[in-house]
């Protein structure tokens, strides 16, 4: 798997040239947090609304991070040098628009729906297009002294570009020195076809250029667990719509890719996105007079239970590696029967190839979060929250080229 944070910002040669100071709107579960710290940001406010995002930050940072962007006042913002936000992507994304369903511009509910920012949906919190103009108020206010700002990158071709050419004039009328790019996390060391406007404005004006690609050394297989619970394999119903010829054409779903597909915070929930094909393993040719496993009962195969179990490494106490179809059998146990761990008794198995989705672990690998980041919410909202999040290793990459601790307070 991908050592995250360390990947394209090493800290040992890295020094922080100053300490600097952070607003984060739109915090999400923290993944702006995640790369500004990491060169000695320190956070002095974080906002959001959504439940299950503020249950996971509050978990991994130990701090609160409920708050509605719409009802701080000016006096409640503490004075801060950077500005970050990851404002909702909805607004201006296709898939934000046409939802989870086949969209028919046809039906009046449908054209109901506004886009940019006259975006609602009271399921995600109400007014998102307004957060826009939300921001603009604070940054107007308290005058950070540098902006980084992350969407989708329809947001500049919304409306025929229009909507960009409004932002873009704010920020001038406001005196910033702004510079937008679209950024492929695929360009930074995460096998994931991920493409996001990243925008970086200055107070001040500045020479800057956005971090160079680097050569992508992994793939998407190198960042998939072993040992998966067999929820996550796909039934029939589920194979015949991932394996259609119309959705993989259209690149709604992959199999076995080497660089993901942008990941999408309903991308499981509706088999959309990438799924991984597991090919009957290779086996010793075994003797067929000896035995033919396609003889034996259902009932001796573990139940998903026993399996999870039985595959799990045991505790800290009494650690064993669980293995299967070792070439040599381990001692067999008078006490065999009460299904030990597999680090202890023998098991074997027999697959045929299976589809299954990614987990949710995989998921938040290939955003950049390392493993000791606990996911503490349904595999449901883990997905959702993945699908959400600013990929960590291109944050840091940018980071690291804007020298972003100069605009803090010298040490």
């Amino acid at each position: 798997m991908s050592n995250t944070q360390t990947s394209i910002f090493d800290k040992e040669t890295y020094k922080p040239k100053s300490s600097f100071t952070i607003t984060e709107f739109c915090s999400g579960i923290g993944g702006f947090r995640l790369g500004l710290e990491a060169i000695g940001g320190k956070v002095v406010l974080s906002s959001e609304i959504d439940k299950y995002a503020i249950q996971t930050y509050k978990h991994w940072f130990n701090e609160d991070s409920e708050g509605n962007l719409f009802d701080y006042k000016p006096s409640d913002i503490p004075n801060h040098d950077i500005l970050t936000a990851g404002f909702p992507c909805q607004p201006f994304s296709v898939a934000g628009v046409v939802s989870n369903k086949h969209w028919d511009k046809t039906k009046p509910e449908n054209l109901k729906k506004k886009s940019g920012f006259q975006y609602t949906d009271q399921k995600e919190g109400g007014d998102q297009g307004q957060v826009f103009n939300g921001l603009l108020k604070i940054i107007k206010r308290k005058r950070p002294k540098a902006i980084i700002l992350e969407n989708v990158r329809g947001l500049l071709s919304h409306d025929k570009g229009n909507t960009w050419r409004v932002i873009q004039d704010v920020f001038e009328d406001l005196g910033y020195d702004i510079h937008h790019q679209v950024l492929n996390s695929r360009d930074y060391g995460i096998p994931q076809n991920r493409e996001r406007i990243f925008v970086v404005g200055f107070r001040k004006k500045t020479q800057f250029i956005f971090p160079e690609p680097i050569e992508l050394k992994t793939t998407m297989q190198d960042f998939l667990e072993d040992n998966i619970n067999s929820k996550f394999y796909l039934g029939d119903k589920g194979v015949k719509f991932v394996t259609n010829e119309k959705n993989i054409k259209k690149r709604f779903t992959q199999i076995n890719g080497e660089v993901a597909l942008c990941q999408k915070r309903n991308q499981q929930s509706n088999w959309h996105g990438d799924f991984i094909f597991e090919g009957v393993e290779e086996f010793q040719d075994y003797d067929e007079f000896i035995f033919d496993v396609n003889k034996v009962e259902d009932k001796y195969y573990l139940s998903d239970k026993v399996s999870d179990y039985v595959l799990n490494s045991g505790t800290k106490n009494f650690y064993a590696k669980p293995e299967t179809d070792l070439p040599v059998a381990r001692a067999l146990l008078s006490t065999m029967h009460k299904m030990h761990r597999a680090g202890v008794d023998n098991y074997v198995t027999y697959k045929k190839g299976r589809i299954r989705k990614l987990t949710p672990r995989e998921c938040f690998r290939l955003m950049g979060f390392r493993d000791d980041f606990k996911i503490t919410v349904s595999n449901n909202q883990a997905y959702r929250q993945a699908g959400n999040s600013i990929v960590v290793d291109v944050l840091i990459a940018l980071l690291k080229q804007m020298d972003i601790t100069k605009y803090g307070r010298a040490q």
